[in-house]
């Protein structure tokens, strides 16, 4: 069963197939051939469409996440889900739940990030998934389909997720990258959420210049592989394209601890103001300012409401 829908509120469900136990930690310096002494941990549940989904419960917003998890640490992943009290579906499988890594190195600033395959979907595993999403559509609101896909999932799997959507009259809206992403496209999408070097590996191109870019998402929106293309640019910002036209947007100045999630967080909150009716410029200041939100924030930890909300409004008077 799905969450109790807000009035006026379009019901979102996320996807994610290769979620992570997300541990975080940091140690003076990163080197080898020693033993590296880290400090305090920090676990998270993690993956494209889950972090989607926290990020919109965050923000006042109600979705069902869709996850897989096996194995111990897919059961630790479970808890993890059910103390931030998200509405889900856990789709069981035989392999266990991957982790991924992330160590701030305290002497320099830098992040390293190390993100593991994931176990392998056998043809069951991953064809439950699909039944599950079929099964709990949100008609008339947004499947977010977010993430890498990991072995034995095929390459069409979001493309598929896409079809679903079209079928039962709901918006779906695509994060992902390399096969995936270009198999998503040729069958159509709502929005989708390209980083520069994901779009840029899309169509075989650097595109180091703002003409370029603008380019290529529009070529998407007028190829009808997505009706609307947000491209985020990091520091430089992002830039939506649509029939409608381009908005492009710089990032608030604000301070960067960890750029761990804020793609997430754009996407989280650009599909929760569409989907409570806000205007496609007002959802995209809101995606700005999630993302600009997260990077503030340590490790894996994700944006606060607050910060979202004040870099909102600060987007909307520079906009007025």
């Amino acid at each position: 069963m799905g969450p109790s829908q807000q009035p006026g509120t379009k019901p979102i469900l996320t996807l994610t197939v290769n979620p992570a136990l997300d541990i975080s930690t940091s140690t003076e310096r990163v080197s080898s051939g020693h033993k590296l002494r880290c400090g305090a941990s920090r676990l998270d549940p993690g993956g494209g469409g889950v972090n989607v989904a926290r990020v919109i419960q965050r923000l006042g917003g109600q979705t069902l996440a869709v996850y897989t998890a096996g194995g111990p640490t897919g059961e630790a992943y479970r808890r993890l889900i059910e103390a931030e009290r998200i509405p889900s579906l856990a789709v069981p499988i035989h392999g266990s739940t991957r982790e991924d890594f992330t160590v701030d190195e305290t002497s320099t600033g830098k992040q390293f990030r190390f993100v593991l395959l994931g176990p392998e979907l056998s043809e069951p595993e991953w064809q439950a998934c699909l039944d599950r999403v079929a099964g709990a559509m949100p008609v008339g609101g947004y499947v977010v389909a977010s993430g890498s896909l990991p072995p034995g999932v095929p390459e069409d799997f979001y493309a598929r997720i896409a079809r679903l959507a079209r079928q039962a009259g709901a918006h779906c809206v695509v994060d992902a990258s390399g096969p995936a992403l270009t198999e998503a496209l040729g069958e159509g999408v709502f929005l989708v959420k390209p980083s520069l070097r994901e779009l840029g590996a899309h169509f075989g191109a650097a595109l180091d210049s703002e003409q370029g870019q603008v380019d290529a998402a529009s070529a998407l929106v007028a190829a009808g592989a997505a009706e609307h293309v947000a491209l985020t640019l990091g520091g430089a910002g992002a830039l939506l394209a649509s029939k409608s036209g381009l908005i492009r947007l710089t990032v608030p100045d604000v301070p960067v601890v960890s750029t761990v999630g804020a793609g997430d967080s754009f996407l989280g909150a650009f599909v929760l103001r569409l989907a409570q009716g806000r205007p496609l410029d007002a959802a995209f200041r809101a995606a700005v300012a999630a993302g600009s939100a997260t990077v503030m924030t340590p490790a894996t930890e994700l944006c606060h409401r607050a910060d979202v909300e004040r870099l909102e409004a600060e987007l909307s008077a520079a906009a007025s």
